[in-house]
């Protein structure tokens, strides 16, 4: 015992000034910890987007069921989505459009021809006949591109157009203006 302290009292200053060395070096790493957990809690914060009394663990399931939620809503979307892309094969979506003059003294292309069809070429062709004395109207049926009931020519050309899909179309031979058809402006 006497040994040690007369250790002590020989070598204080140098004990002195090892333990403010250890205290110094000991307020450095206590500085560097907290900045480290001022660090932690703010990214803590940013991902609980400060809800209070709600643990990570909680937090972490919560999103777990929300996402099962999001892909529940994201199946059923698709499958609505599948159902509208087969409905929309049977709209009406293919345009052939022909204008002629069905009768020599008449002097325009006030007859026509239009092709209605879907992406089957399923659909009707409607034909007005303008003439001096009377018009007439009528429908033909179309199905797979072809009519059961005998066409005109100028029917013939507006289902061949619906069906390749012409955007500018030609009013036949015997001259006119071309004609545009959009359903949407």
């Amino acid at each position: 015992m006497t040994y040690l302290m007369t250790f002590v009292e020989s070598n204080i200053s140098l004990i002195l000034i090892v333990s403010l060395m250890i205290s110094f070096i000991s307020i450095l790493v206590l500085i560097c910890f907290a900045v480290s957990m001022k660090r932690q809690k703010k990214r803590y914060l940013g991902l609980t987007r400060g809800v209070e009394g709600i643990s990570f663990e909680d937090m972490i399931h919560k999103i777990n069921g929300d996402i099962s939620s999001l892909n529940r809503d994201i199946n059923l979307i698709e499958r609505n989505i599948l159902s509208l892309e087969t409905k929309l094969t049977f709209t009406l979506q293919k345009i052939g459009f022909v204008r002629y003059n069905a009768f020599e003294d008449i002097g325009s292309d006030l007859s026509f021809s239009i092709a209605l069809l879907d992406a089957y070429n399923n659909g009707f062709v409607i034909t007005s006949i303008y003439g001096r004395e009377r018009s007439t109207n009528f429908a033909k049926q179309v199905k797979n591109g072809k009519s059961a009931i005998p066409v005109s020519p100028e029917e013939f050309k507006a289902i061949d157009r619906a069906i390749r899909g012409e955007k500018a179309l030609d009013t036949g031979e015997r001259g006119g203006d071309n004609v545009q058809i959009s359903l949407f402006g």
